[in-house]
């Protein structure tokens, strides 16, 4: 078989979306970019007022409340980004992506919540290098950190743990559906 035998194929057109379709999809993504901007805002607010006042003033030092900032930055984007994708994903689907059920999106929540203490636990860590370090140096180290610290989740074999479904797999064009008709 030549390597040009693909242009021998009929071409197959995909169905064009409608206009309402495409609003609605504009609408959701501009929903969920709100969100995570507002979600963004909201923690960074509540945790510049935590550090402000009694609970977190003696933990953490001057030079350190940038990378509460930054942790805050991560914790509520990453909330305003996968709650409303959650939310979206209980009332969309089709045969191939079917609906989340509710105790698959109360499993997720509860990984985003965990991650999101992750984050404020390597935020606060970080924050302790403001004793030692100026603040620009800090605030540098807290953005790697912070954005790093899901790494180490990566590196879990989940599968082995039973939990490799917990965000559904990607389905593609070798999808697990098409790679048996291949052979």
């Amino acid at each position: 078989m030549s390597a040009e035998s693909g242009a021998e194929r009929p071409e197959t057109r995909r169905p064009r979306r409608s206009a309402a379709s495409s609003a609605a999809f504009a609408a959701g993504v501009l929903l969920v970019l709100a969100t995570a901007t507002l979600g963004a805002f909201a923690a960074v607010t509540l945790l510049g007022r935590a550090v402000d006042a009694a609970p977190l003033s003696a933990m953490v030092p001057d030079d350190g409340n940038n990378a509460l900032i930054v942790g805050g930055i991560a914790v509520g984007g990453l909330t305003g980004l996968m709650l409303p994708v959650i939310l979206f994903g209980m009332v969309r689907g089709n045969e191939e992506t079917p609906r989340v059920t509710p105790a698959a999106a109360a499993r997720k929540s509860l990984a985003i919540l965990v991650f999101d203490v992750l984050l404020l636990v390597v935020s606060v860590l970080v924050a302790q290098l403001g004793w030692f370090l100026p603040t620009q140096l800090t605030t540098v180290v807290a953005v790697f950190a912070v954005g790093f610290s899901w790494m180490p989740l990566a590196m879990v074999p989940w599968e082995r743990l039973g939990l490799g479904d917990g965000f559904g797999k990607l389905r593609g064009p070798s999808g697990p559906s098409t790679s048996h008709q291949a052979q």
